[in-house]
C-alpha cells in the first residue's frame, strides 16, 4: 500500500513524496545543503517519472546554484530526456533555457560549453551554435580555448560556409599558428586557391615554422610551387616566376623539379615562348645528370604535346600553308632538341668538373665532321683546365689538338700548339715528357729528322736552375731534363740516326743523372757489343771499380739481378776460361747480398763455370752452397741436382753423405720422403741392405699409412726382395705404430676427412651436406670408427699358430704367398744380399 503524503502544502502544493522517501527527505532537512545528500537521493530516485526527477534536480539547484556535479548531472539528463525527439519538439527549446540558466553560475567551465554545442550542433541551428561558440571563446580564459577550437572547426567544416569557416580559421590562427596546415588543406578544399597560395608562402618564408605533419620546408615549397604553377588562373596575388626562381637558389640540391615546375607554370599561362625559354635556360645552368634528364624529358614531352596539338588542330580546322610550315618548323625543333642531347649532356658533366679531361675529347668527338666547332672545343679546353686540378692526363689536349692540326695537313700550326704546350706548368714531369717526345714524333712521322734531334737534345739540356724530379716547388720545365721517357727517345733516336761517340754521349750521360734502369744499362751494353766494344761493355755492367759505381751500384737486389745475369751470360760466352780468376771473382760479388730467392739461377751458373773449366771440388763446394742459400722451397731440387752431378763425377759412393744431410735439412717436411726414396736404390746397388732398411724406417715415422700408400707399398716390395718374415713383421709393427699416432691426433684426422670427401677448403660441417643440425663431434667419431674398420680390414688374419720370432699380427699364410712370389721361401733360403755381400755386375 503506497501512502502519499503532502508536506508543506501552503509553500508547495505539488510537491508529492512516497514512504521510501521520507529518510532522504529527512537527511536533507537535517543537511540541506550537502551535495552527498542530495546525489544519493537523486540515485535512488533515478527510476521515478522524468518530470518528478526533474523537480528533485530543481530543488537541489534552487539550495546549491553553483554546484557543477548537479548542473552537469541535470543537464545530462535532460539531453538524454529529448534524445529521440524531433528537434522541432518544444522539449528542445526547454533544454536549451535549462543550459542558459546553468551558464549564469557556470559560465567559466568548458565541459559544459562543450556540451552545448555539441547539442546545439545536432539540432542543426546554425547561427545559434556560431553565436554559442563565440560566447563561450569570450567567457573562457584564453588557456582553455584549446580545447573549444576543435569542435568550433568541425562545425565550421561541417556546413558549405566558406567565408564563415574563413572567418573562423583567421581567428583559431592567431592562437594557434602552427596550425596553417590545416587551415591550407581547408582552403585548397573549398576551392580558394589564392589565399591558399599565400599562407603557404608565408609559411614556407616563416624559418620557426614547424610542420605537425613532419613536413620538410623544402615539402612545403614543394607543394607551393605544384599549386602556382598548377593553377595560374587561380593564383594572382603572388610573383610566380620570382617565388620558384627564389627556390633555385635555396634548393640547388632539387634544381630539376623547381625548372619544371617554373615552365610548367607558363606553359599552363599559355605562354609557350617563354616556356621554352625556361626549359633553355634549365638545361643550360642545371648541374646534375639527374636534374638535366628531368628538364629534358619535360621538355621533349612538352614539344611533343605542342607538335600532337598543332596536328590534330590542323586535322579538325584543315589544313593550310601556313599551318604546314608551322608544323614543320615544330618537328625540326623537336629533331634538333633530341640530337643535341649528348651534347648538352656533356655540358652538363663538365659544368660539374671543368677539368675533367676525358669529357673535353668525348665534347671534341661529339662535334665531328665540324672543325671550326673542334678548334673552338680545343682552344676552350686548354683555356679551361688547369693541370694541377685535372681529372686525367691534361697534355692529351695539346697533343690531340696538335694532331688534328696534323691530320688536316697544317703542320705550322701543329708546331705552333706542341711549343706552347712545352711551356705550360703541368703537374707530372711526365706530361711535359710526352709533349717532348710528340714533338719528336711529329717531325719524325714527316722526315725531319734533324729537326727532331734537335727538340730532343733541347728538351734534355740543362736548364739554368737545376731542381730534383720529384721537387713539387720548381716548375716541371726545370724537372723535365730528368726524365727517362725523353732520354729514352733521345737514345734511340741517336743509335738510329747518330753517330757512335754521340750515342755513348746519350748512354753515359743517362748514367751520370742516375735516372738509368736495367734494362737501359743492358741495352747500352749491347749496344758496344755491336760496335765490337766488349771491354767497355763488361765495364758498363759493372767490372770496373770506377765503372761499377755507374752500372751495378746504381741498383739493389732484385732490380739488378738481370744485369747480373745478362753480364755473366755475356762474359762466359765471351772469355770462357781465359778468364776465370777474374769471372770467379764477379760471381762472388754477385752473390754478396743475393736473396735466396734470385741464388738458383746464379749458383747453376757458376756451378756450370767451375765444371767446365775449372776444379770439379770447387764445383762441389758451389752445389753445397747452393743447398743453403736457395729458399726451402727450391732445396729438394737443387739437391737433386747435387747428387746428380756427384754421381757422375765422383761416382755413387760419394753421394751417401749428401743424402743424409738432404735428410737432415728437410727436418721431416715433405721432401724428406722423396730424398729418402731416393736414397735406397744407391744402398741397394751397394749391398747395403741394413742402410737402406734403416732409411725406410726413419722416413715412416713422417709417412701416415692413409695417405701414403706409394711410400709403404714400396717398403713391401722392398722386403719382398731382399727381406725374411722377422723383416717383414717388424715392418707391419712399425706400420700399425705410425698409423695408431696419427689416430690419436684429432686435428688431423678432421683435415684427412675433409680430403676425402672432396672439400679443400671445408668445415667439418661440410663432411654432412644437408645435415647442418648434427653435431660436428658425432661426425667425427663416426668417421674415425670407419677408418678404424678399414684398418681392421686391411690386417691379416692373427695366425693360429705360434710365432718363434717377434710378435706380429702376419700369418704363415701371408708370408707363404709373400714366398711364392719369389722373395721369401722360407727361414732357410735367405737371399745372399741379405748377408751385405757386394752386388755382382
Amino acid at each position: 500500500m503506497v501512502v502519499m503524503a503532502r508536506l508543506s502544502r501552503a509553500e508547495r502544493p505539488d510537491l508529492v513524496f512516497e514512504e521510501e522517501d521520507l529518510p532522504y527527505e529527512e537527511e536533507i532537512m537535517r543537511n540541506q545543503f550537502s551535495v552527498k545528500c542530495w546525489l544519493r537521493y537523486i540515485e535512488f530516485k533515478q527510476g521515478a517519472p522524468k518530470p518528478r526527477l526533474n523537480q528533485l534536480y530543481e530543488r537541489a539547484l534552487k539550495l546549491l546554484p553553483c554546484s557543477y556535479k548537479l548542473w552537469y548531472r541535470y543537464l545530462k539528463a535532460r539531453r538524454a530526456q529529448v534524445k529521440h525527439r524531433c528537434v522541432t519538439d518544444p522539449a528542445y527549446e526547454d533544454v536549451n533555457n535549462c543550459h542558459e540558466r546553468a551558464f549564469v553560475f557556470m559560465h567559466k567551465m568548458p565541459r559544459l560549453w562543450l556540451d552545448y554545442c555539441q547539442f546545439l550542433m545536432d539540432q542543426g541551428r546554425v547561427t545559434h551554435t556560431r553565436r554559442t561558440f563565440d560566447r563561450a571563446l569570450r567567457a573562457l580564459p584564453i588557456t582553455q580555448h584549446s580545447r573549444i577550437w576543435p569542435l568550433y572547426l568541425r562545425f565550421l567544416r561541417s556546413h558549405p560556409l566558406p567565408e564563415t569557416a574563413v572567418r573562423g580559421y583567421r581567428r583559431f590562427l592567431k592562437l594557434s599558428p602552427e596550425s596553417a596546415e590545416e587551415y591550407i588543406e581547408y582552403l585548397k578544399s573549398s576551392d580558394r586557391l589564392d589565399e591558399a597560395a599565400q599562407r603557404l608562402a608565408t609559411v614556407v618564408n616563416d624559418e620557426r615554422f614547424v610542420s605537425k605533419a613532419g613536413k620538410s620546408n623544402y615539402q612545403l615549397w614543394h607543394e607551393l610551387c605544384d599549386l602556382i604553377s598548377q593553377n595560374p588562373d587561380k593564383v594572382q596575388s603572388l610573383n610566380v616566376d620570382a617565388i620558384i626562381r627564389g627556390g633555385l637558389t635555396r634548393f640547388t640540391d632539387q634544381l630539376g623539379k623547381l625548372w619544371c615546375s617554373l615552365a610548367d607554370y607558363y606553359i599552363r599561362s599559355g605562354h609557350f615562348e617563354k616556356a621554352r625559354d625556361v626549359y633553355e635556360e634549365a638545361i643550360r645552368t642545371v648541374m646534375t645528370v639527374r636534374d638535366f634528364t628531368q628538364v629534358f624529358d619535360s621538355y621533349a614531352q612538352f614539344e611533343e604535346s605542342m607538335i600532337a596539338a598543332k596536328m590534330e588542330t590542323a586535322s579538325e580546322l584543315g589544313r593550310e600553308e601556313e599551318d604546314d610550315v608551322d608544323l614543320e618548323l615544330r618537328l625540326a625543333r623537336f629533331e634538333q632538341l633530341i640530337s643535341r642531347r649528348p651534347l648538352l649532356l656533356n655540358s652538363v658533366l663538365l659544368r660539374q668538373n671543368p677539368h675533367h679531361v676525358h669529357e673535353w675529347h668525348k665534347r671534341v668527338a661529339l662535334h665531328q665532321g665540324r672543325p671550326r666547332e673542334i678548334i673552338n672545343t680545343y682552344t676552350e679546353a686548354v683555356q679551361t683546365v688547369d693541370p694541377f686540378k685535372a681529372t686525367g692526363k691534361p697534355h692529351t689536349l695539346w697533343v690531340a689538338f696538335a694532331k688534328f692540326y696534323e691530320d688536316n695537313g697544317q703542320l705550322d700550326d701543329a708546331r705552333v700548339i706542341l711549343e706552347k704546350a712545352t711551356k705550360v706548368n703541368f703537374k707530372q714531369v711526365d706530361d711535359l715528357a710526352s709533349v717532348w717526345c710528340q714533338c719528336g714524333e711529329l717531325e719524325l712521322r714527316h722526315e725531319n729528322y734533324d729537326e727532331a734531334l734537335r727538340l730532343l737534345r733541347k728538351a734534355t739540356a740543362l736548364p739554368a736552375r737545376r731542381a730534383e724530379y720529384f721537387d713539387g716547388s720548381e716548375p716541371v720545365q726545370n724537372r723535365v731534363y730528368k726524365s727517362l721517357k725523353v732520354w729514352s727517345m733521345l737514345a734511340d733516336l741517336e743509335e738510329s740516326l747518330g753517330t757512335f761517340q754521340s750515342t755513348k754521349a746519350v748512354y753515359d750521360r743517362i748514367l751520370d743523372l742516375r735516372i738509368a734502369t736495367p734494362q737501359i744499362v743492358i741495352n747500352y751494353a749491347m749496344f758496344l757489343e755491336e760496335h765490337k766494344y766488349f771491354e767497355e761493355s763488361f765495364k758498363v755492367r759493372g767490372c770496373h771499380p770506377r765503372a761499377y759505381e755507374r752500372g751495378i751500384s746504381l741498383f739493389k737486389w732484385p732490380n739488378v739481378s738481370d744485369i747480373w745475369s745478362t753480364y755473366l751470360t755475356k762474359f762466359i760466352a765471351r772469355y770462357g776460361g781465359r778468364k776465370l780468376e777474374r769471372a770467379r771473382d764477379l760471381f762472388e760479388q754477385a752473390l754478396d747480398g743475393c736473396p735466396p730467392k734470385y741464388a738458383k739461377t746464379l749458383y747453376l751458373l757458376y756451378a756450370q763455370l767451375e765444371e767446365e773449366w775449372g776444379l770439379a771440388r770447387h764445383a762441389m763446394a758451389v752445389y753445397e752452397r747452393a743447398t743453403r742459400a736457395v729458399e726451402p722451397a727450391q732445396q729438394y731440387d737443387m739437391f737433386n741436382i747435387y747428387i746428380k752431378r756427384a754421381a757422375e763425377i765422383y761416382g755413387v759412393t760419394h753421394t751417401r753423405g749428401i743424402y743424409q744431410k738432404a735428410i737432415e735439412v728437410s727436418d721431416g717436411r715433405g721432401p724428406c720422403r722423396q730424398e729418402g726414396l731416393g736414397g735406397r736404390p744407391q744402398c741397394c746397388k751397394l749391398g747395403e741392405i741394413d742402410r737402406a732398411r734403416a732409411i725406410y724406417s726413419f722416413c715412416s715415422q713422417i709417412c701416415d699409412p692413409r695417405t701414403t700408400g706409394a711410400f709403404w707399398q714400396t717398403w713391401k716390395d722392398f722386403e719382398v726382395r731382399h727381406g725374411n718374415e722377422d723383416t717383414i713383421k717388424e715392418m707391419l709393427r712399425i706400420r700399425r705404430s705410425v698409423q695408431a699416432t696419427y689416430n690419436t691426433q684429432v686435428n688431423f684426422m678432421a683435415s684427412q676427412m675433409l680430403k676425402v670427401s672432396g672439400s679443400a677448403t671445408g668445415t667439418v660441417s661440410d663432411l654432412a651436406p644437408g645435415q647442418s643440425g648434427m653435431d660436428d663431434m658425432k661426425l667425427l667419431e663416426q668417421r674415425a670408427e670407419q677408418l678404424a674398420a678399414e684398418a681392421e680390414r686391411d690386417q691379416p688374419p692373427r695366425a693360429q699358430s705360434k710365432i718363434l720370432f717377434v710378435r706380429s699380427d702376419a700369418s704363415r699364410e701371408e708370408l707363404a704367398e709373400l714366398a711364392q712370389q719369389g722373395a721369401v721361401t722360407g727361414p732357410g733360403d735367405v737371399p745372399a744380399a741379405v748377408f751385405g755381400s757386394l752386388k755382382e755386375d
